[in-house]
């Protein structure tokens, strides 16, 4: 494994250079502050009337069309959402991609997936922190940054990769540190880990544990409070100090429970589950069901969407979260 520090990059191989960032969500706000703040000469690009649109002037910047970023940019960072990355890349970026510019991504799902398609003559590069805009943001006003992946798809110029580490160094990935890998690896581990654990395993796990506590006569309150609002205790546990140091922060008996009963949650039938679902990730089955869900019109993620939001711990979380007064900033 390779990781790159600060004194592996220098920002003289963005400087001079005009950097436009597509998009000014939470990622796009981010990584353009930090950008700016280092120094570096960045354009924003967002959609007129948007929210995003007025905290892109408030931040001191004058948005753009996307075509007109593309146009102006010599480095330029998609952050739009992933579903219409391609679409923007053909209507607006494409038309204005030169011989020698830079294209950036921060996850490689259009690219691993053949969504966009770049022309031979530019660098392709990916940068990806591994944390919410919001954090890179903190993370750079604290000096200390959060650690990215880098990853190469093109290598026009001879350089991107030191482009590359010029961009991870102006929002401070370098700092923290850079780890090298490729777009397939980034995209197929990111995709799983959001499938698998983060996202689908976890929500599905909670609701999992509620029914079963509420079907066997327990108080809805008691079961929220049990199955969810005590997992941020254990994420965080295992956030700071790993899962066994996680095990060591609780009780004996919990301690005792997870070693136990845990692989009987997780057991093999899980795990070939979950081989089942990388392997579609790999071959490109669900990219392709979720490009063709967008295509057609989100019906069926719009009514898996409702079906989640009418689920009884919805409503049993909304009310005792609002007997929590340190969770109404969040």
């Amino acid at each position: 494994m390779k990781i790159y520090y600060d004194n592996d990059a220098d920002l003289n191989y963005l400087k001079g250079k005009k950097i436009a960032i597509i998009g000014y969500g939470i990622q796009g706000r981010g990584q353009s502050l930090c950008l700016r703040d280092s120094g570096l000469d960045v354009i924003v690009s967002e959609m007129e009337g948007t929210p995003n649109y007025e905290q892109a002037k408030k931040d001191g910047f004058t948005p753009v069309s996307a075509a007109e970023a593309a146009r102006q940019a010599d480095v330029i960072q998609i952050l739009t959402q992933d579903h219409v990355q391609a679409k923007v890349y053909e209507e607006a970026i494409k038309p204005n991609l030169k011989k020698g510019k830079v294209l950036v991504f921060s996850h490689g799902f259009n690219i691993r997936f053949k969504q966009i398609k770049p022309s031979k003559n530019i660098d392709v590069i990916m940068i990806a922190p591994k944390g919410p805009g919001a954090l890179v943001r903190r993370m750079y006003e604290e000096g200390k940054g959060v650690p990215c992946l880098l990853a190469i798809h093109q290598d026009a110029s001879g350089n991107a990769k030191n482009i590359a580490l010029a961009y991870a160094k102006g929002i401070k990935g370098t700092t923290a540190g850079v780890i090298e890998t490729t777009f397939s690896e980034e995209t197929e581990t990111d995709l799983f880990g959001e499938q698998a654990v983060l996202c689908g395993g976890v929500s599905e796990l909670i609701k999992a544990g509620f029914d079963t506590l509420i079907e066997a006569g327990y108080q809805p309150e008691i079961a929220y409070f049990e199955v969810l609002h005590e997992l941020k205790l254990i994420t965080d546990l295992i956030q700071e100090r790993g899962i066994s140091g996680m095990r060591r922060g609780v009780s004996n008996t919990a301690c005792y429970g997870d070693l136990t009963r845990g692989p009987r949650i997780i057991n093999q039938k899980t795990r070939k589950e979950m081989k089942k679902i990388l392997k579609e990730i790999v071959k490109g089955k669900f990219a392709k069901e979720w490009i063709a869900e967008n295509e057609t019109g989100r019906k069926n993620f719009d009514r898996l969407m409702k079906e989640g939001d009418e689920h009884m711990i919805e409503k049993v979380g909304k009310d005792l979260r609002g007997m929590m007064p340190w969770m109404k900033k969040a």
